[in-house]
């Protein structure tokens, strides 16, 4: 990727510019870490893999990592400082999520509506779904979870894109790949060793092996994920920097998740 007609700028003059493109992108952001959450995590897939044979995981690892992929799209465009303006706001909006479900499944409901039940055909066998029991059983909220995956993502993101932007400086924009790849191994490392033991670690069912383990596997494969992926998070770095005309160093950046960019 040719940075010849690009203006190199610092931190904290990225942190004060109006770009183009960054709200579009932030929003993208942010809507895949809700839907990642919502649609995704209410789910236990299952699928045969040939070697491996059955895999059994949570749905929302196939689009959640898409949010750590934007992430660094944001850092290496933007620069950390908006990064972390995406990051809060994915965080607060995460946590009004949380809110709106736990008040909306709690809340009584109609009689009529709630014992009403549909009946469905699952593997040969007959199901019936109160439409309460079906509603809280998607969108009702475990608040030891919730809590893990708060932490878990404030701080796996918080470090991917410090990664990111400490290695751009050191490489001097070079080699795009080891930045997305390296920050996204140590941002879904700091996810995946919060999320499983604060959610899960000693709770019936749960061992300590098992855990570790699910914290292994969901590591892999969400970095696996970033690998994938890799020519994909060029082309887009690329289009956004020639569209936005400039080249952002954090070589003078305040990389505390609390700081705020000061104005011009």
């Amino acid at each position: 990727m040719s940075d010849q007609h690009l203006s190199r700028i610092d931190g904290r003059t990225g942190g004060r510019r109006h770009f183009r493109y960054f709200d579009y992108v932030m929003v993208a952001f942010v809507v895949i870490l809700l839907l990642s959450n919502l649609i995704g995590a209410a789910k236990q897939a299952q699928i045969t893999v040939p070697v491996l044979g059955t895999v059994n995981f949570g749905a929302g690892v196939l689009f959640f990592p898409i949010s750590y992929i934007i992430g660094d799209v944001l850092t290496e465009v933007y620069g950390y400082a908006n990064a972390r303006r995406c990051i809060w706001a994915g965080f607060f909006a995460l946590l009004f999520m949380v809110v709106m479900s736990l008040v909306v499944v709690n809340i009584p409901a109609n009689p009529e509506w709630a014992l009403a039940s549909a009946t469905y055909t699952i593997e040969g066998q007959q199901v019936t779904a109160p439409n309460q029991a079906a509603y809280y059983s998607i969108f009702g909220q475990t608040p030891r979870i919730v809590f893990a995956s708060l932490v878990a993502f404030w701080a796996g993101e918080f470090v991917n894109s410090f990664v990111l932007a400490r290695m751009k400086v050191m490489t001097q924009g070079k080699y795009l790949w080891t930045r997305t790849i390296g920050s996204t191994v140590f941002g879904e490392g700091v996810d995946s060793a919060l999320f499983y033991p604060l959610a899960f670690l000693g709770v019936p069912g749960f061992s300590l092996h098992l855990v570790l383990m699910l914290s292994l596997t969901q590591w892999i494969i969400k970095t696996l994920w970033e690998v994938v992926l890799t020519p994909v998070t060029y082309i887009v770095v690329g289009f956004l920097k020639r569209r936005e005309g400039v080249d952002v160093y954090d070589d003078d950046i305040d990389f505390s998740p609390f700081a705020k960019t000061q104005s011009v």
